[in-house]
C-alpha cells in the first residue's frame, strides 16, 4: 500500500488545530517530561549537593575606596564578599589594606560588621604572606585570630613562586592547624607556582598534615597560567585534590588570541562545568570566590560602574554552571 504523504503546509495546519482541540476539552494538557534522577551514592541514596557560595572579591575594585567596592558587588547581586587586598582610598593616593595584619581582633569585626549591614557575608580573607617568609608564621596566627572574630570561616594563602619549603611549609601549617581549629578557620592554600603549582601539590602537604582546619583553595587560571598546562591537564590535576578542596579562587585564562592571560570566568578556555561537577555533591559549604572578572584583551575599567558589570556577568555564569551541575 503506497504511503500517505500530506504537503507541508496541510501538516502544519493540520498540528495548530489539533493543539486548539487540545486546549478547548477542559483537562487536557502536554504529558509532563519524565523527572531526572536525583544523584545518587554507590549505596543508592541520593546525594547531599554541595552548598557553592557565590562570591566576589573586592580585589577587581582596587583602583576604588573599599566602600564602592562593597556597594558595587551588592549592586551586582552578591550576598557573598571575599576580602582583598588593597584599595586606593582617595585619588591618587596610596593603596591601603582592607585589613592590616596587624590589625586587631576588634577592627576584623567591625568591618565584617560593616559588610553584613549591606547584606554581605563575608566568607574568605586573603592572609597576606607566604607560609615561609620570615614573619609567616607570625602574621598567619594573627590572620587566624582576625577571621574568628570577624566570623569569616576560611583564610586564604599561598607560597612563593620559587618554591622549594617543603618541610617549612609542614611545619609550620601544623603549628597553625589547632589554632585554626580553635578559631573555627580552615586555612586553605592554593597554586602559585613552584613547589605548590598544582592542586596534587597542596594536596600533598594537607594530606601529610591530615588536618580538617588545613585544607586546599583550587584556583584554576593559576595553574593553567604560572605551568602552562593545558584546560584538559588542568581538570585532571584538580580530580587529584577534589577530596580536599574546600573553596575555590575563581579565575579563567585564556591562550588565543595570544598573548595568554587570565580572565573572568566563562571568558577563557576552562569547562568550569566540568571543573565544579566532581564538588557538586558533597554537602559541604564551598566558596566560589571570583578572583579575576576581567574581559581578555580589554582595557581595564576606569569606572567602577564597569567593574559592576564584568562583576555581574561572573555572578550570572557560576549561577547558571551550579544550577546546571546540581539539576
Amino acid at each position: 500500500m503506497p504511503s500517505l504523504q500530506l504537503p507541508r503546509r496541510t501538516f502544519l495546519k493540520l498540528g495548530a488545530g489539533l493543539s486548539g482541540l487540545a486546549a478547548a476539552i477542559p483537562g487536557a494538557q502536554a504529558a509532563p517530561l519524565p523527572a531526572q534522577p536525583a544523584a545518587a551514592q554507590p549505596n543508592g541514596k541520593p546525594k547531599t549537593p554541595t552548598r557553592f557560595q557565590i562570591a566576589c572579591m573586592t580585589l577587581p575594585y582596587s583602583r576604588f575606596p573599599l566602600q564602592r567596592a562593597l556597594t558595587g558587588l551588592r549592586a551586582a547581586g552578591y550576598t557573598y564578599v571575599a576580602w582583598g587586598t588593597s584599595h586606593t582610598e582617595q585619588a591618587g593616593g596610596k593603596q591601603i589594606p582592607v585589613l592590616a595584619a596587624d590589625a586587631t581582633a576588634e577592627q576584623a569585626r567591625t568591618l565584617a560588621t560593616r559588610c553584613r549591614d549591606l547584606g554581605l557575608e563575608p566568607v574568605m580573607m586573603f592572609s597576606g604572606v607566604y607560609p615561609e617568609a620570615n614573619n609567616g608564621l607570625e602574621v598567619l596566627r594573627q590572620r587566624l585570630v582576625q577571621a574568628g572574630a570577624a566570623k569569616i570561616p576560611q583564610v586564604l594563602t599561598f607560597g612563593h613562586t620559587k618554591g622549594g619549603n617543603h618541610k617549612l611549609w609542614v611545619e609550620r601549617l601544623k603549628d597553625l592547624a589547632p589554632r585554626a581549629r580553635d578559631n573555627g578557620v580552615i586555612l586553605v592554600i592554593k597554586q602559585h607556582g613552584g613547589e605548590t603549582g598544582t592542586g596534587a601539590a597542596c594536596a600533598k602537604i594537607t594530606r601529610e598534615i591530615n588536618h580538617d582546619h588545613i585544607k586546599v583553595n583550587y584556583d584554576s587560571g593559576n595553574v593553567m597560567d604560572y605551568l602552562r598546562l593545558s584546560p584538559a591537564q588542568v581538570l585532571a590535576d584538580f580530580r587529584e585534590c577534589a577530596d580536599d578542596v574546600r573553596s575555590f579562587c575563581i579565575k579563567d585564562h585564556r591562550d588565543f588570541p595570544p598573548p595568554h592571560g587570565d580572565c573572568g570566568p566563562g571568558l577563557g578556555e576552562i569547562d568550569h562545568y566540568r571543573l565544579l561537577h566532581p564538588v557538586a555533591f558533597t554537602g559541604r559549604t564551598i566558596p566560589l570566590c571570583c578572583e579575576n572578572i576581567s574581559a581578555p584583551h580589554v582595557p581595564r575599567p576606569n569606572k567602577p560602574e564597569d567593574v559592576d558589570a564584568l562583576a555581574r556577568r561572573a555572578r550570572e555564569f557560576l549561577d547558571l554552571v551550579v544550577r546546571g551541575i546540581q539539576a
